[in-house]
């Protein structure tokens, strides 16, 4: 090789490495915990740097423009100064942070971080649950699980089959089930069925856990027919009729393992016996106070069963949330909804997309006034009651909680101090800790509550 291919040889070398080296640290520089997005914080300027002019903050949703900066010394600025010094916590270095505040008296948001972006909203989606089931159902709705038959009672005898037809209700008691069988025999004078006893589970699909539950999340199987929230009403229906003396002559009784016999049975509306009724609150207010996800799932189901198809699924019920979400003018393909719990993997919301649910709620009294009576007191009842105590957020805030793996997150209301009544949600995700992220939003709350 003579000496000017060689010296270019060297300088081609030369160069490349110069370029490796730039990607290799723009690479780390990349790498390096950023800080967490606070949408109204102001950035500092130099004296001989001119001010930018403030570009407002826009939001997914058009119903809600942006949040701006309000007047020194006004109430607003006050909250909005203290929740910025909240959000430069360090432990926003390696967790993310969805916060969406929104004013209710004057109709306008008051503050919000990554309002938009999706998260996995834990518990926070019985939210979802409960607002998109009270609007459809409305707070008079009742589940009930009717037990029908198409015979004719001859003497003592039922000529023909009982229909115990599913009502996904988990509120159901061995006690019920018992009146129900001692009222089946004293008033309608029965005391031996010729036929067999059809179970209609055909209110809900068949699959026995939520679409993306974890293979060790110790709930269900999930079932139109359920006593105390469990899978075991035919054990507990044949233990009824045996106490109140009910005897059945057919040693084979129709279940979900002979669904053609059992559907070709059910379809038939025939002649109600008796009904287990409970109202939307009664499985409302456990549902929300205390979490229960078999609680949310039946409701979840209630709603998709609305529209009359038989085995209506998950698609069904999240179909009714998208619908409701259109309305409110939130785009449903930008979020997920999977089940009524928020135990799914697959669960996706936004802080905003909450909010924007509460707020529907607050405005409308129907479901105003069953959604508040269910929602958590903190310091008082249900999952906040050991929350928040000796602050000015104790008995103030009413919110659910949300509690998974990773996630920890709370939406609800709260009065400030000036009376205006503000609708909030919080998800803390990739937290270390539950508590890590139940820390932070009760400072949050405690901050607005001031």
């Amino acid at each position: 090789m003579n000496k000017s291919k060689y010296l270019l040889l060297l300088l081609l070398l030369a160069s490349c490495g110069s370029r490796q080296a730039v990607r290799h640290h723009a690479q780390h520089a990349d790498m390096r915990p950023a800080a967490p997005v606070v949408v109204q914080q102001q950035l500092a300027t130099t004296e001989e740097e001119e001010p930018e002019a403030e570009e407002p903050v826009r939001s997914a949703r058009p119903l809600v423009a942006q949040v701006h900066r309000f007047p020194e010394g006004s109430w607003q600025a006050d909250k909005q100064q203290a929740l910025d010094a909240l959000c430069l916590s360090p432990i926003f270095e390696t967790t993310q942070l969805g916060l969406y505040v929104y004013d209710l008296t004057d109709s306008q948001p008051l503050y919000a971080v990554n309002a938009a972006q999706r998260m996995r909203p834990a518990s926070c989606q019985k939210v979802v649950t409960a607002v998109t089931a009270l609007h459809y159902l409305g707070g008079d709705y009742r589940l009930r699980t009717d037990f029908r038959t198409t015979g004719k009672v001859v003497g003592t005898t039922l000529q023909g089959d009982l229909i115990v037809r599913g009502g996904t209700d988990p509120l159901v008691t061995p006690d019920e089930l018992l009146q129900a069988a001692a009222t089946i025999r004293s008033q309608k004078g029965i005391q031996t069925i010729a036929g067999n006893i059809v179970y209609d589970r055909s209110m809900r699909e068949d699959a026995p856990y939520g679409w993306g539950w974890c293979w060790d999340d110790d709930y269900g199987p999930l079932s139109a027919l359920l006593v105390d929230g469990k899978d075991c009403f035919e054990q507990k229906w044949t233990e009824a009729m045996e106490k109140a003396g009910i005897a059945v002559q057919s040693n084979s009784l129709s279940t979900a393992n002979n669904r053609k016999a059992s559907s070709a049975r059910a379809n038939s509306e025939g002649t109600s016996l008796y009904s287990i009724v409970h109202s939307i609150d009664d499985l409302l207010v456990p549902m929300m106070k205390e979490s229960d996800n078999i609680y949310a799932e039946c409701l979840f189901y209630q709603t998709a069963a609305l529209g009359g198809k038989k085995n209506a699924g998950h698609k069904e019920a999240a179909q009714r949330t998208d619908e409701l979400l259109r309305r409110l003018g939130l785009n449903p393909d930008v979020y997920k909804v999977a089940d009524g719990s928020g135990l799914s993997l697959y669960n996706y919301v936004s802080a905003e997309m909450l909010v924007a649910l509460l707020g529907y709620g607050w405005q409308n009294e129907q479901i105003r006034q069953h959604l508040l009576s269910s929602l958590p007191i903190a310091g008082f009842d249900g999952t906040l009651k050991n929350r928040m105590k000796g602050t000015a957020a104790e008995g103030n805030v009413r919110a659910k909680t949300g509690t998974v793996s990773g996630i920890s997150s709370l939406a609800g209301f709260l009065t400030t101090a000036s009376g205006h009544t503000l609708a909030f949600a919080i998800i803390n995700q990739g937290v270390s800790s539950s508590a890590m992220g139940r820390a932070f939003q009760d400072k949050v709350c405690q901050e607005l509550c001031r």
